[in-house]
This record gives C-alpha cells, sequence and structure tokens, in this order.
C-alpha cells in the first residue's frame, strides 16, 4: 500500500458556522454533528473566526480507490503508529482515508510505516 504526504501543513478548528469555510480552498474536510462543526484545513486556510483549534499536524493519503469491502486499514495503520506512541487523527472521504499526526512526530511515523511495508510518495 502506497501513503503519499500531503505537501502543508493543517490545522483541525471547530468553528460556529459554516458561512466561515472557505469552500473554494484546495483542502478541507467538515464534519457536522449535533455537537459541533469541524474542520480540517490547510492552515493558510483556518477561518478567522474558530471557537477553538490546533495547529502543527502534517498528514498522509491512502493512495488509490479504497473498496468498501476492505477491512483493517485504517486499523493497521494506527496500530503500527499506535506502537510507537504517535497518536493519530483520521479521516475517511468516499475514496480514501487520510492519517494525520503532529508534525514533531511526522518523521518517525513514516519510518514506522516504512518499517512495516508502506511504500511513501
Amino acid at each position: 500500500m502506497v501513503l503519499k504526504v500531503l505537501p502543508y501543513a493543517l490545522t483541525v478548528c471547530k468553528v460556529a458556522d459554516l458561512a466561515d469555510i472557505d469552500m473554494t480552498s484546495e483542502f478541507y474536510f467538515i464534519g457536522k454533528t449535533d455537537e459541533e462543526l469541524s474542520l480540517v484545513c490547510k492552515t493558510e486556510d483556518m477561518p478567522s473566526k474558530t471557537t477553538e483549534y490546533e495547529h502543527g499536524w502534517k498528514g498522509f493519503r491512502i493512495e488509490g480507490e479504497l473498496d468498501f469491502s476492505l477491512i483493517g486499514i485504517l486499523s493497521k495503520l494506527s496500530t503500527i503508529l499506535a506502537k510507537e506512541k504517535i497518536g493519530i487523527f483520521a479521516v475517511s472521504t468516499y475514496n480514501t482515508d487520510y492519517i494525520l499526526v503532529k508534525e514533531e512526530q511526522f518523521d518517525k511515523a513514516i519510518k514506522a510505516l516504512k518499517k512495516n511495508g508502506y511504500g511513501i510518495v
């Protein structure tokens, strides 16, 4: 399996209103529940109106479109990283999954994944 490094810094934040999010940005992920409105975006695209935020994330994408019948992809990745004491923030889309780790842990995460047979591009 191949993982592609995202070439930008990411921020995870909470926003009060969808109108505060720049929907023309190249990369963003919105999660809305009955309790919150969360956003993952390029740090440079973070809305000025956020209720909470955390900078300092880097990420990678699992390359290719993942079939829904595939089992355990995130589990395998998170287990490898958990053994190295690396926390993750996972985001899933229709096509694939994204794994975010804190910038200071990113190189360690890449080394652990390569050691376990993942290709990194």
